[in-house]
């Protein structure tokens, strides 16, 4: 599964370029030159795995689409580029919530392997196959396998399975959960909630080592040996 991009640039010459030369790198990406059109997808369907946005934009600067973006799709990665090289910039894109910082004009093999580490270090699930101690993960499929059989999940059970595998090791909160998979949260989306981890737990039951542990009042923590 290819990694969407999602590219906020105004500058139509070097939009283009940097679209091309990404998509060489087989990325997809979907360019927008005008940054209020990703405004309008928010609510909607929003298929990116990350976002490269240009500070210095008229109608809307990068740093308020970010604040806009990490309102509505919190966790979502950000790297921001710009032409200045400034260390205000720098310590403002960091506070907003941005994973890299690149300035132009920047050289493509470096902005590849800082979209490279960006995706390995913040959004891991997102290879079609995830070895999770004794299982293992076909996401393009949406197959857990496991010596005892395979369990054939469903998109909201593995849209889960991979919210709580970007979090391991760490307190997850409900209502991120509910904010972001279920986009309401009220007392009919919660105990949906609690019946999918429910069937979690039950489908990783062959697996001592793996433990998705409920903290009262909070959420869940969770520990999957991922390899």
């Amino acid at each position: 599964m290819k990694t969407k991009i999602l590219l906020a640039e105004d500058d139509p010459d070097f939009g283009l370029i940097l679209k091309q030369y990404l998509e060489l790198e087989d990325f997809e990406v979907s360019w927008f030159q005008n940054p209020e059109d990703i405004v309008r997808l928010l609510p909607t369907d929003f298929p990116f795995h990350m976002g490269i946005l240009d500070i210095m934009m008229p109608s809307i600067d990068g740093f308020s689409l970010a604040k806009m973006i990490l309102k509505e799709k919190k966790n979502f990665p950000l790297l921001f580029l710009t032409a200045k090289n400034q260390k205000i910039d720098r310590l403002m894109g960091l506070k907003i919530g941005a994973d890299d910082y690149i300035a132009k004009p920047c050289d493509p093999e470096e902005l590849v392997l800082r979209i490279k580490n960006i995706i390995k270090r913040t959004r891991p699930a997102y290879s079609p196959q995830i070895k999770i101690g004794e299982y293992s993960l076909d996401t393009e499929k949406l197959l857990l396998s496991h010596h005892s059989g395979n369990i054939r999940l469903t998109i909201r059970e593995q849209e889960l399975l991979l919210y709580l595998l970007h979090h391991n090791g760490t307190m997850i909160k409900r209502d991120d959960i509910l904010d972001t998979l279920w986009e309401t949260n009220d007392y009919f989306t919660g105990r949906s909630l609690d019946v999918f981890i429910s069937r979690l737990r039950k489908y990783f039951i062959n697996d001592p080592a793996i433990k998705i542990q409920s903290l009262r009042g909070i959420g869940f923590e969770v520990d999957f040996p991922v390899t």
